[in-house]
Order: C-alpha cells, then structure tokens, then sequence
C-alpha cells in the first residue's frame, strides 16, 4: 500500500472504516450485549480504529509511511477476527452478520492493491469457512468434526451452497472494488499530473507575461482590467492592486485619454488596431511616447472576452532616432563645412602671410600700425576659429590603444602652461590613486578633451586667481572617472542647457566650440561626459571610461614611460 494512494483516498477509507466500526460496535455492545469472547480483539480493533485519523492527521509533519502501510492492515485483520466471532455467536451459518466480511474487503481495496484486496478476500474466506466447520464440528457429537467437513464439502448438503455463495461473494465484490479503485487510482495519478502540469503552464505562462520588457494588460468586455503585468505598472505608473478590477475608462482617462480612446475604440468596433504611437504622461506628469498594438481576446468560440494591449516605452528610441538625424545632419554639415572652410583658409592664409610680410618691411605709425596690427590678429582669430570648426565638423575616425592618464594629462599640463589662458595667477594640479591609470580610446582625441576643458576651467576665471583641479580615480567597476574642477564663478541655471551648443559662447574672444568639441570626442570615446555646478563655487566636468579590454594590446609608449617611474 503506497501512501500516495491513501493520501488520495482517505476520506473515503476512514468514513467507511468509521462506519463499518460504528456498525460492528453496535452489534458487539447492544445486540450481543459485550461477550467475553469478543473483548480483547474488540479492544485490539477500537484502538487500531482510532488510531487511523490520528495517523492521516500527524503524516504531513512526520514521516510514517511504514505505519500508513501496516496499521490498517492489521486493523482490517482484527475486524475480520471480530466479525468471524460476531457469526459464531449469532447463528454460524445461519447468522445474518456474514455481510459485514463485504464492507471489510471493499475498505481493503482502498487501503491495498487488486492483488491485496483478493488476498484479504481469501483470508475472508478461509475465516467463514473455519467459523461454519466450527460450529458444525462443536454442534454435534464427539467425533463430528470430520462429518462436519464431510456435509461442507458435499454438494447435496445446503451448507456448501451457503458456503459456495458467500465465498463466490466475496471474491466477487474484492475484484470489482479492487478493478474499480485500481482505475480510479490510476484516472486520480492522470488527472494530479494534468492538474500538476497546468498549475506549471500557469505559473510559467504568468511568470512570462509578468516579466516581458513590453507593457501588457487585458480587459474583459465591460472593460474591467483583468490582467496588469509588471513593464505596464513602470510605464503607466499605476500600480497592479490599484489597476486591477477597475474600468480603464476610470484609470485612464485622466492622464492618458488617448490610450482609453483606443481601447474604448476596439472594444466598440469590435477590432483590433494595428500598431500605433501614442503620448501618455507618467505619474510624475512626464510626458512619454508609447507604441501600442490592440488585438481582441477570443474564446473556443470566437467570441470576443476582452482586449489585449501590448506597448513600449519609446523614450530611448526616441533619442537614439534624434541622436541618428543629428549625426546625419552632422555628417552632411560637416562635408560642406569642411569644403566651404577649406576654400576660405586657404586665401586667408595668403592674405595673412601677405599682411606679416608688409608688417616687417613697412614702417607704420599711428593709426595705420594700429589697423595693421588689428588685420594679422584677426586673421589669426578667423584661422584658429577655422581650425576649431573643422575639428568639430569632421567625423574623426578613433584610433582605439591602451592610454596611460598619467602621462598624458602631464604632457596636457605642459602644454596649456604656455597657452595664453593660463595666467600665472591659476594653480593647475593633479592627483590620483595610482601611479598608473589605463583607459581605452584614441590619445590625440582624449588629450584634445582634456586641453579643451581645462582651458575652459581657466578662463572661467577671468584675470583671477583660481585653481583647475585634475582627479584621476580607478572605479570599482574597472573603469576610471577623471574630474576636472575649478573654483571659478560656476555657470549659471538660465544657459546650462546651451552649454554644448556649437557657437555658443560668454566669453568676449571664445568661439563657441570648445565645449561641443569635447561632447563630440566624447561620443566617439564612448566616454561618459556630465557636469556639476554652483554659482559661486565652481564647476566639475566629469568624464567616465569604461574598463579597458581584456584584448586591448600595450603598444604605446605610455605604457613605457609608466614602466620606467614606476
């Protein structure tokens, strides 16, 4: 007997247990009036009845599968012993008590096997036929006992019919209750794995759905929304407990009517919309572009149950199509650029040649020296403004190595030392947590961000003094973030969005492109470029790289002049 199986069937095996004790106790106690016969297998079969409940109660915190197997075989044995007393006492084979053997063998099918219900059907029946060859032996004369047999076995005898019929009987009943339990255990194992395999379906149909990167929910006819997964509470901003079971027309409505009117406009048309972009607002009032499809949600019979809607958040996409229309505008602005700077250079750089060589071999005074001087510096001006606008309008190709940040912001340094923005009055410093600090990008470029923006720090000063700060840090990550501050004025609120803007400028003699060169750099780097900033204090440009791969070769000289300090 397996547990499983009377896990399955315990209700119904300890009703009847119960009720076929509840029958023989009233026999034993009321009609028979308690014999001494009969006390002690009584006792022996009350307690192994009673004990039953209490072993299908205590088996889902102990294991006790060997006592589910063998206590309510035993019980059914003393039941047996009892119910052969109960016929010896009451009229042998002429007692009316024999068919309560049929309730014993129907409860040993649900407690056994086919082979162990026909196996307690032949204990049943060797147990009648002793008690009746008993009683017939103890009814007559000494010496009777083989007579008894003998009237038993005789067929012209009405005793060996009786005998014959209710052995036929039992036998009978223990293999159509032993044949039935046996398929019903056997539907009962199909119908737990069907159940076990659906529950499964289930739970990996709605763990799919809850953890799509799309938005889902479904609403039923009347519009109720029956179904809110995860991507739709991040999208929307509404929490599933507080979406779910209500109307869309209510939760909608307020903030995002164009999605309510598409789906009150395929539940009223009764058909599904193709893909489409909406704009919802969020629950911060954040304004967000959605892209949605509808389809309806039919039953076996084609008939609608509710709307299913699938969306997306289109925020990123959005920006990665401007970001592709602005390198696209980029590139073609920077072909025509290019062209129309070249041929302006080009007589610019003769008419400047030209103006210098006159400046040296004419002597002039006054005001003719002074317009003189004005030519050669805007020439110069106009060629530096040229130079600047061609780096930016060119799409560089990167030439991705190995760079040492040290090194490099060392040779930085040297070199704005000597640039006209870096009064002697501006302290320029650097520091960072290793000796030696790798990056992967192209050296000319990374070296043109950093000249770019420290100029910048140092003419934020304007004739003051001050201090550019330059922070090397390794990151946990395996990446570096390189600070660039200085303690100048900071810029204002009203202009830190224009700041990368090309041409524009509030210095006197800036260009305007400094800053949108570097975001321009930055983007062929893959560097991660932002800035923090208060009026008063100052101003911190931070550029984070990622982690240099595991594949990028060392064949620069940095890495040499690094191996060498260090």
């Amino acid at each position: 007997m397996q547990s499983g199986d009377i896990s399955i069937k315990a209700g119904w095996f300890l009703s009847l247990r119960l009720t076929t004790y509840v029958l023989i106790s009233g026999i034993v106690i009321y009609w028979m009036r308690y014999p001494d016969l009969l006390s002690f297998p009584f006792f022996a079969y009350s307690l192994l009845t009673l004990m039953l409940p209490t072993l299908f109660l205590i088996k889902r915190w102990f294991d006790i599968r060997l006592l589910l197997k063998t206590i309510p075989i035993i019980q059914i044995i003393f039941e047996i012993i009892v119910e052969v007393g109960i016929i010896y006492i009451t009229g042998n084979i002429s007692s009316a008590f024999a068919g309560l053997f049929i309730l014993t063998i129907i409860s040993a099918a649900l407690a056994t096997s086919l082979a162990g219900t026909l196996t307690i059907a032949s204990l049943v029946s060797i147990s009648y036929s002793f008690v009746v060859w008993f009683g017939l032996a103890l009814a007559g004369e000494p010496g009777s006992s083989s007579r008894a047999l003998e009237t038993i076995f005789s067929s012209e005898d009405a005793a060996f019919y009786n005998i014959f019929l209710h052995i036929l009987t039992f036998f009978l009943v223990a293999f159509i209750s032993g044949y039935l339990v046996e398929r019903l255990k056997v539907r009962d194992r199909e119908l737990a794995d069907t159940s076990q395999a659906l529950r499964q379906a289930k739970l990996e149909t709605d763990d799919i759905l809850k953890h799509l990167n799309s938005g889902l929910f479904t609403i039923d006819r009347e519009g109720r929304i029956i179904f809110f997964n995860r991507a739709a509470e991040e999208i929307l901003g509404y929490p599933e407990a507080e979406a779910k079971g209500q109307d869309f027309r209510d939760i909608f409505s307020d903030r995002m009517p164009l999605l309510a009117e598409n789906l009150l406009k395929v539940l009223t048309t009764r058909k599904g919309l193709p893909r489409s972009e909406l704009q919802i607002a969020n629950d911060q009032g954040r304004t967000i572009p959605i892209g949605i499809s509808t389809s309806l949600l039919l039953d076996a019979q084609r008939r609608i149950r509710g709307v299913i809607a699938i969306f997306q958040d289109l925020s990123e996409t959005k920006k990665l199509e401007e970001k592709i229309r602005a390198a696209d505008k980029m590139a073609v602005v920077g072909e025509l650029s290019a062209a129309i700077a070249h041929e302006i250079r080009n007589p610019l750089a003769a008419i400047s040649g030209s103006v210098e060589v006159l400046q040296g071999e004419l002597s002039l005074e006054g005001e003719n020296e002074r317009l003189m001087g004005l030519i050669v510096r805007e020439s110069n001006r106009l060629n530096n403004i040229l130079s600047d606008f061609l780096l930016y309008a060119r799409g560089q190709r990167s030439a991705f190595t190995r760079v040492e940040l040290c090194h490099l912001v060392g040779e930085v340094i040297d070199v704005i030392k000597h640039d006209p923005s870096c009064e002697a009055n501006i302290r320029l410093a650097v520091t960072a947590n290793d000796s030696c600090v790798y990056v992967y990008g192209d050296e000319d470029q990374i070296k043109q961000i950093f000249i770019n923006l420290i100029i910048n720090a140092c003419e934020a000063f304007e004739n003051g003094p001050g201090e550019v700060m330059i922070e090397i840090e390794k990151a946990d990550s395996g990446g570096v973030v390189v600070g660039i501050s200085d303690n100048g004025p900071g810029i204002e609120e009203s202009i830190r969005s224009r700041i990368f803007d090309p041409f524009y400028s509030t210095k006197k003699s800036g260009t305007g492109l400094g800053l949108a060169i570097v975001q321009r750099l930055a983007g062929n780097l893959d560097i991660d470029l932002s800035f923090t900033t208060r009026p008063g204090t100052g101003t911190t440009f931070i550029l984070k790289f990622s982690q240099v791969p595991a594949s990028a070769q060392v064949e620069n000289r940095s890495d040499t002049v690094c191996a060498a300090s260090s």
